[in-house]
């Protein structure tokens, strides 16, 4: 019997009156998104400032003020003043403040017998998330407190310009909201489709289903077409929030985004109604789908954690996840207006993932009708 339409149509519209009946389907599907772009676009920012920066003056000296009002100046710093050098560690030990810069009692004495003066930066090494970027923050400080106690322009014969290409303001929006298009489609996708068959099969509808002359491929189609058109939906509204709420700009073409779109978008649906196929029970299909689709796209695919930094064998794993291609290319289409030829890899692997997703998914349908 040959693939029909209209049958598929016909559980299509079965599975929609299943949805239109499930409050908790239409909102997972629809306000979810919204809340996540909102709530990871205004709290997850890479640019840390305010740092607070516990400050034990044992100098009291014009130096010693300078540099303390140079870490103040700055906007990466917030001094909090310690009586003593260990009420500045306390400070960090007990969470009061992320640094603490202590300085001797000699710090000026010493600088005028040329002896050069030293203090001491201590960094909770706990949270290696602003340890890195306050220790270049402090670095730059440290050349800017010497001009001011110094009194003499250190600045180099040559002038090197940096210039970053494609986020030239180092927004992190730009770079964390792009790749929301990924967590949230697969979140959906896996997590709604995941719950379709096992559904059938607890409460005893799937018996019915197949006593009508479907073919599998049918119902695999017609099940997955509503979910298809809620993530389209869904995805709609984050790009609408990224470009009009957060001013995320789109440098690339809008066809190639969604083509990527789709092809992601058809993996893991697939793969949800594996999972759904393979268990029977909405229970393990919801922890399945969340294990596969929700901490892949979050952990592995390079949307919080650079991949380039795992380890080698992660490195490779990540290769046969299709969230870590649709990163790339949802992240390159936004903001580098990657072509569909400079993406050409990113797509041939998406593009294997949802062949044999699908393949399998097929397949898995088969013999569990037999």
């Amino acid at each position: 019997m040959r693939f029909d339409w209209r049958r598929a149509a016909a559980v299509a519209r079965k599975e929609w009156f299943h949805i239109r009946r499930d409050p908790f389907t239409l909102a997972l599907a629809l306000v979810l998104p919204l809340v996540m772009v909102v709530v990871y676009g205004v709290a997850i920012d890479f640019n840390i400032k305010g740092v607070s920066l516990a400050v034990s003056d044992s100098d009291a000296s014009q130096a010693s003020r300078r540099l303390v009002d140079t870490f103040d100046s700055s906007a990466y710093f917030r001094i909090l003043p310690a009586a003593s050098p260990a009420q500045a560690v306390e400070d960090v030990v007990a969470e009061r403040a992320k640094a603490a810069l202590i300085i001797p009692p000699d710090f000026e004495k010493d600088l005028s017998a040329g002896r050069g003066a030293r203090a001491q930066l201590l960094l909770d090494g706990a949270d290696n998330a602003t340890v890195a970027p306050v220790s270049q923050y402090a670095a730059t400080i440290q050349t800017m407190a010497s001009e001011r106690i110094a009194g003499v322009d250190l600045t180099p014969p040559y002038t090197l310009r940096t210039r970053f290409l494609f986020n030239p303001e180092l927004n992190s929006r730009w770079f964390v909201i792009p790749g929301l298009t990924v967590v949230i489609m697969a979140i959906l996708s896996i997590f709604l489709t995941a719950m379709t068959v096992a559904r059938e099969w607890e409460n005893g509808s799937m018996e019915l289903l197949l006593s009508t002359p479907v073919e599998p491929l049918e119902i695999i189609a017609g099940k997955a077409a509503p979910y298809a058109v809620l993530g389209a939906v869904a995805l709609s509204f984050v790009y609408l929030i990224a470009r009009l709420g957060f001013g995320v700009p789109f440098a690339g073409h809008l066809w190639v985004f969604a083509l990527g779109c789709a092809i992601f978008l058809l993996t893991y649906l697939a793969q949800g109604l594996l999972i759904s196929v393979t268990t029977r029970q909405q229970t393990i299909a919801m922890q399945l789908s969340m294990l596969t689709g929700m901490l892949p796209s979050n952990l592995l695919s390079g949307f919080v954690f650079p991949i380039a930094s795992m380890p080698k064998f992660f490195w490779f794993f990540t290769m046969l996840l299709p969230a870590r291609w649709f990163m790339v290319i949802a992240r390159r289409t936004f903001l580098e207006g990657s072509s569909l030829l400079q993406l050409r890899v990113p797509f041939a692997a998406l593009s294997a993932s949802c062949v044999v997703m699908v393949a399998l998914a097929t397949r898995s349908f088969r013999r569990s009708l037999e």
